[in-house]
């Protein structure tokens, strides 16, 4: 094991009681794996058993060499930001052959009576080399506190270098009119910085987007502001104002701007037949190197060490994803439900259970009842669901990561 006894025992794992089956292959980091089965050349699936602070814990792995050129990585999506599907239908859809549950994302507006939850993730996406929306502010996410420092931007992704990172990836965006320009505030994403303005396109979906102007930059149970303006611009010129969210499908041409409060006012200014030119994107700050594929997700092990402030206390269903060899081989990584384990990993165990699986960064997925690992061997006929997910049957989620091989 990477890590001695002491540090182990400081997160609440239990370095002596790791349990593999007899002649199993061992994780890079250590833990040995039970049941280990090779889905592809370059992607390995296996079982861990681990004595953690609260129990006995049963988590399952899948691990990809991204050196391998049969292999890739990308997000599975429902067809729309604003949308869910159970992780075995996104990776069937795409023929994938394995997947894990991904962000956490928009899924209970009891706060908001009246207004529907739109399923989309708290953190930036970008699939298939497509920047797909931009992260919500931070008060206004679903999911356990994040550690100090860390934001709704932080992302694991890989790049066209076949690497994978962790990075933060901020919306840059500008609004062009004849009166001025202006900086725009969100992209395709279920909550608004207070004043700001939002740009919506086709990729959102059929969602109302009443819930993007509901919550404060300080709560998301804030309530919902009146003071709204909506401007639907097609071909560059405004095609249609509106004082109040709207809902339906955008088309393909049609990019929709809503304003809250001091950008409602700023999109008051314009009229039908006005110019102008909206532009969005993606901008990581720790490299140049555009990514593929990147899922929200807030780190809780960088450069082999957990970060600070994480939480000892509360256990629960995980699930993560990390990356060690320099970012050469991916780790995905979902436990059992806790209604079958009778146990759970905090995220300072999740931190060292991924360090000892052999990752030297790795950062925290949505987990409870989204957790969920699929497989498709060359045998199956569909995706086989590998864990034992919370209360017995599989939570639709807003996205996944996918694997994919093109190896004979």
């Amino acid at each position: 094991m990477r890590w001695g006894a002491a540090a182990l025992a400081a997160l609440g794992v239990a370095a002596g009681t790791l349990a593999g089956a007899s002649g199993a292959a061992a994780a890079d980091g250590g833990l040995p794996l039970e049941n280990v089965e090779q889905l592809a050349q370059g992607v390995q699936y296996g079982q861990f058993t681990v004595a953690a602070g609260h129990g006995t814990v049963h988590g399952h792995l899948l691990s990809v060499d991204l050196r391998d050129p049969h292999v890739r990585v990308d997000l599975l999506t429902p067809g729309a930001v604003a949308a869910r599907g159970q992780v075995s239908a996104l990776a069937d859809a795409r023929h994938a052959i394995g997947a894990v549950n991904g962000d956490f994302f928009d899924i209970d507006e009891s706060q908001h009576p009246g207004v529907d939850p739109t399923g989309s993730s708290d953190g930036p996406e970008i699939g298939s080399g497509r920047d797909l929306k931009a992260a919500v502010p931070d008060a206004q996410r679903f999911g356990p506190a994040m550690p100090p420092g860390e934001t709704t931007h932080d992302v694991l992704g890989v790049g066209v270098d076949r690497r994978a990172r962790l990075d933060r990836l901020d919306l840059a965006g500008r609004i062009r009119t004849a009166k001025g320009t202006y900086q725009l505030g969100g992209y395709n994403q279920y909550a608004l910085p207070q004043g700001g303005i939002g740009a919506y396109t086709a990729g959102w979906g059929t969602v109302s987007r009443e819930r993007a102007v509901c919550g404060s930059d300080t709560s998301r149970a804030a309530g919902c502001s009146t003071d709204t303006y909506e401007v639907a611009v097609r071909h560059g010129r405004v095609a249609s104002v509106a004082d109040t969210p709207g809902s339906g499908p955008i088309a393909a041409d049609t990019t929709v701007l809503l304003g809250r409060e001091a950008g409602a006012d700023t999109l008051r200014t314009l009229h039908v037949g006005d110019r102008v030119g909206v532009a969005a994107h993606l901008a990581p700050t720790a490299t140049r190197v555009p990514y593929t594929f990147a899922v929200g997700g807030f780190p809780i092990l960088r450069d082999g060490q957990p970060l600070a402030g994480l939480d000892v206390k509360t256990a629960a269903t995980r699930t993560a994803a990390g990356f060690g060899d320099g970012g050469r081989t991916l780790y995905l990584m979902a436990l059992d439900g806790s209604a079958e384990s009778g146990a759970g990993l905090t995220i300072a165990e999740l931190s060292a259970v991924m360090r000892e699986l052999g990752a030297d960064d790795a950062v925290n997925l949505d987990g409870g009842g989204s957790t969920t690992l699929v497989t498709r061997g060359p045998a199956d006929p569909a995706s086989v669901v590998r864990n034992h997910p919370t209360g017995g049957a599989e939570r639709a989620v807003a996205n996944a990561v996918g694997i994919f091989s093109t190896a004979p």
